[in-house]
């Protein structure tokens, strides 16, 4: 590997169990792999400089934070104009309910996740911070029935 890690085998192997379990030791990480722990380590580290791995995070239960409900909302915008749009995303982004914020290609322009303590909690969200918005078209919201897969 130069500078730039190829994915190959071992180092798809390492994001996989990187990605199972980024708590694992180089050790562990490296008997897994089938490597010693010093070229594991080196591995993991070129990855990381090369921005391949991002980051590590929690996995936080959304109860244990007083976050039980999770809507994924669509949202369409009028406005196309770069003020309004970066305007809209700015403060969309800087609303803690809002865990995730994508722009899309297509129809809808927007999708959102947001994590709030229940519906009265949504209802106000959307009521007084979303819908309110310079721009906004149209919203529509999804209640999750069951979760089958989340994540990597």
């Amino acid at each position: 590997m130069s500078n730039d890690p190829s994915l190959d085998a071992i180092n798809r192997e390492i994001l996989f169990h990187l990605r199972q379990d980024g708590r694992l030791t180089n050790v562990e990480l490296a008997k897994r792999v089938g490597l010693t722990p010093p070229p594991c380590l080196r591995r993991v580290k070129r990855l990381e400089e090369a921005g391949v791995i991002t980051g590590y995070h929690a996995v936080v239960a959304p109860e244990a934070v007083g976050r039980n409900l999770e809507v994924l909302v669509d949202v369409e915008v009028y406005a196309t104009d770069r003020k309004t749009v970066e305007a809209f995303e700015e403060t969309v982004a800087a609303y803690p309910e809002v865990i995730e914020l994508r722009r899309l290609f297509g129809r809808p322009d927007y999708f959102l996740r947001v994590a709030v303590p229940d519906h009265a909690a949504y209802e106000k969200f959307l009521t007084g911070r979303l819908s309110g918005l310079a721009g906004v078209l149209r919203v529509e919201s999804h209640l999750t029935m069951k979760k089958i897969k989340a994540g990597y």
